[in-house]
């Protein structure tokens, strides 16, 4: 016998897995590695799989069962996890295998009625029990506060202004040690906040745990950080921090079960039962509290379940806060972001989210410039433009690279008084860094981290100060940021400045329109663009990019070409909006639409011939967009 590698991405040989394990009544799962037992004849008659540090998709023949096959299968399997750096594995398998997996030294974690969770190696859910059990002991240091806190006469409540409904003080007739809530918060909201409050004001202590799984639109260190700041001035609550001990539907097998239908509830039981079994006796929580839920099924049957698994005397379902009469969620948050609705966001969030949300819009529209396809010479869904260097998988890259430098920027700005100058300059020097890591050394948002590196300092101090932000506020809030930043030397803007200089001709580089706050952009861009997208026109990006080319003296035109060229391609901007304009009249998805994507794809071939790749006016093309949703 021998054991072979089979990689389950390659079509052949996962079909080959498929195959051996639809013999042995399974179903194939994700996985990145699989390891086949071969007998003399080359037939596989074992296997096993993992992804990452989760052992899947393990059978044995029925004729070699008895042979010892698993023990030396399921050995290999946890010496090439280790050898990727996972020291503890786990197993989802049927209960009918605990035995065998026991004799391999797997432990038995959680259990319901059509699976259980093992696990084996160093550290695990031990490591994680002790982690708990030294935050439950660090929030004992409250105790005194918070029995202070149960006289109803007392307000230990230092910032709650901001909520439209005031949390009920009694929903349970008897206060309980402590109680815990584990949330998501993508992103955290009033409703979140709400939760909380709630929960605090029943319990002498409550643990927030924030689920650790990073499946959502924000990151797990953003949520967390959100959580923290948003329930700050609850001096009884404490957040804690995520485990890989949540079981989702992502993270569950379901290749063992006969029924795909039992996954959901298998994988809540076993949820649930690594909660009551390991959670909640670390933190000595009691009770477990929850929100109601209106809407989504999925939610639903979780707490129905919970409710069942933990007792109904050790579950708190709390009403879901309403404004306008609908339940206030995350989800209708990443609506509003989606939307680029700044302001409607806003009314669902404590005001220490809007930082986070601020940084996600920035990314939103850098993402917004590079899907629009097609464009004149740029990267785009369908070619690389006039870069050699670059293309769209390189760019996406880039921008997740930078984005957590978009948060610190947002939370600099989320003060009182302008931060810091060399604050600003020192993350946006770590920002640069990161992007070229990301890329290789390859320049592909150095100019775009300036323009909207300020604008999302500029819009965050707009927001901490809880005013209404208007263009002219936010253009001066700009321009005072920029004139901190000295002239430049030696960039493709101070090159392209000396060209011009030596022609008699005048020229405006990035530093420049920034320290006069972006007039073109607010006094023409924006408001052309805002008209487009409010009259629905599917090409409002490719016209306001278009729009800003007839404008912008852009210093990439002239780096990689001439001044003359730049002149040019200002002209050939123009022209095609005016045939755009006369085609349509204006009308949104008018003929002229299909017409305009050939002239655009035309462009391009153009633009490629000459080297040309307006790249400051798509910079400007995503500051157009965000800044659309910072006012909108």
């Amino acid at each position: 016998m021998e054991i072979q590698t089979l990689n389950p991405a390659t079509p052949r040989q996962r079909q080959r897995i498929e195959a051996f394990l639809k013999r042995n009544a399974l179903r194939i799962d994700d996985m990145n590695y699989y390891a086949a037992v071969l007998d003399d004849d080359g037939e596989m008659i074992a296997g096993g799989g993992l992804k990452d540090d989760v052992i899947k998709c393990v059978a044995v023949d029925d004729a070699h069962k008895g042979e010892a096959i698993a023990n030396t299968l399921v050995s290999h399997l946890i010496s090439h996890a280790n050898q990727e750096g996972y020291s503890c594995i786990k197993l989802f398998t049927k209960p009918k295998n605990r035995q065998l997996f026991e004799s391999l030294s797997f432990r038995l974690l959680a259990e319901a009625p059509e699976a259980i969770l093992m696990e084996t190696g160093i550290g695990g859910i031990s490591n994680t029990v002790e982690a708990l059990k030294k935050i439950k002991e660090e929030s004992e240091k409250y105790k005194e506060y918070n029995k202070e806190c149960k006289e109803d006469s007392k307000e230990c409540r230092e910032n709650t202004s901001y909520l439209t409904t005031s949390p009920p003080h009694h929903l349970t007739t008897t206060m309980q040690h402590s109680g815990c809530i584990v949330m998501n918060c993508n992103p955290f909201t009033l409703g979140h906040r709400y939760l909380v409050e709630s929960a605090s004001r029943m319990v002498e202590h409550l643990f927030v745990i924030v689920v650790r799984e990073d499946r959502s639109a924000f990151s797990y260190q953003e949520r967390k950080a959100m959580v923290t700041a948003g329930t700050a001035d609850l001096k009884n609550v404490t957040v804690c921090d995520g485990s890989e001990y949540a079981i989702s539907n992502t993270t569950f097998p379901t290749y063992f079960l006969k029924r795909l239908s039992d996954a959901t509830d298998t994988q809540i039981l076993l949820d649930l039962d690594l909660f009551r079994r390991h959670i909640a006796p670390a933190l000595g929580a009691e009770v477990r509290f929850v929100g109601t839920e209106p809407t989504d099924e999925l939610t639903r049957r979780y707490n129905e379940l919970m409710m069942e698994s933990l007792g109904k005397d050790h579950v708190v379902e709390i009403p879901r806060l309403e404004n306008g009469g609908v339940a206030v969620s995350a989800s209708r948050v990443r609506r509003a972001m989606e939307s680029y609705s700044l302001k409607e966001a806003a009314q669902l969030v404590p005001p220490t989210t809007l930082p986070y949300i601020i940084a996600h819009l920035a990314t939103r529209a850098l993402h917004a410039e590079l899907d629009t396809t097609p464009k004149p010479g740029l990267v785009d869904k369908d070619n690389s433009g006039a870069h050699r260097d670059m293309d769209h998988a390189l760019m996406s890259r880039s921008i997740r690279a930078i984005h957590p430098y978009f948060v610190r920027l947002a939370l600099l700005g989320f003060a009182a008084d302008m931060p810091n100058h060399d604050d600003i300059v020192k993350t946006g020097i770590e920002a640069e860094r990161a992007m070229f890591e990301a890329t290789n050394g390859v320049n592909t948002y150095k100019g775009a981290l300036f323009s909207m590196g300020l604008a999302v300092v500029a819009a965050a101090g707009k927001a901490w100060q809880g005013c209404s932000i208007t263009p002219q506020t936010l253009s001066a809030a700009i321009s005072k940021l920029a004139f901190a930043f000295p002239d430049t030397k030696g960039t493709h803007g101070s090159k392209a400045k000396q060209t011009a200089a030596s022609e008699t001709a005048t020229f405006k580089g990035a530093l420049d329109n920034a320290r006069e706050g972006y007039p073109m952009l607010f006094n023409d861009w924006l408001p052309f663009y805002a008209n487009l997208s409010k009259n629905g026109e599917p090409h409002a990006l490719h016209l306001t990019l278009l729009r800003i080319m007839c404008d912008l003296d852009d210093t990439n035109i002239v780096y990689r070409t001439s001044l003359a060229m730049m002149k040019q391609v200002k002209e050939e901007s123009r022209s095609v909006l005016s045939w755009w304009s006369e085609a349509t009249h204006g009308t949104p998805q008018a003929d002229g639409g299909t017409n305009l994507d050939t002239i655009l794809g035309d462009m391009n071939r153009s633009f490629v011939q000459r080297n040309i790749s307006p790249g400051g006016s798509a910079d400007m093309l995503s500051l157009v967009v965000f800044i659309n949703g910072v006012l909108g």
